[in-house]
């Protein structure tokens, strides 16, 4: 048993390394002289701001781009939901579980770009209209085919991704 003074206990060398919530667990920002908490969220929500520019302008694109018939299935906006998703998982695996970045990367290409990007709130008056244009099944189909394909996007890639750039138990026993 460890006491609070002999700090934790060391972790066996076969663990996989936790991953870390910059949001939470540590303040990620460097000390310097004169960042007060006003400030820092000025930087963030700046960061967001710029990122959520990026990541809209990106999604009107794909509108002109790949335009949707009023009354068609709305492929667009399904598959940047879907491809946002997928890019998510990615990112959130690099940069919260690989790689030390900066504290305004989480919040400018998570929250902002891919945020700005995503549209949840057109699935959901595309599913309203769908619902009230006539067209239940295709309403129905496309909530629950653009929830499932998201939040499956997310599990493929992060765990993917996992793979690739994570250094695997078994592999650092065998390098020993």
């Amino acid at each position: 048993m460890t006491s609070e003074h002999e700090g934790a206990a060391p972790r066996p060398s076969d663990w996989a390394a936790e991953p870390v919530d910059p949001d939470t667990a540590i303040d990620p920002w460097p000390p310097r002289a004169g960042r007060t908490p006003a400030r820092k969220h000025a930087e963030i929500l700046t960061a967001i701001a710029a990122g959520g520019v990026i990541g809209a302008c990106a999604r009107y694109g794909a509108t002109l781009l790949w335009p949707t018939a009023p009354a068609a299935f709305p492929w667009t906006t399904f598959w940047t939901n879907v491809t946002g998703c997928a890019a998510m998982g990615v990112l959130m695996v690099l940069i919260t579980e690989r790689f030390a970045v900066h504290p305004l990367m989480r919040p400018f290409l998570g929250t902002g770009v891919l945020g700005g990007y995503t549209t949840f709130s057109t699935t959901t008056l595309d599913t309203q209209r769908l619902l009230e244009g006539g067209h239940p099944g295709s309403g129905l189909l496309y909530a629950a085919a653009t929830l499932l394909t998201a939040f499956g996007a997310v599990w493929v890639t992060a765990s993917l991704t996992r793979l690739a750039f994570l250094p695997r138990a078994g592999a650092e026993r065998g390098r020993s």
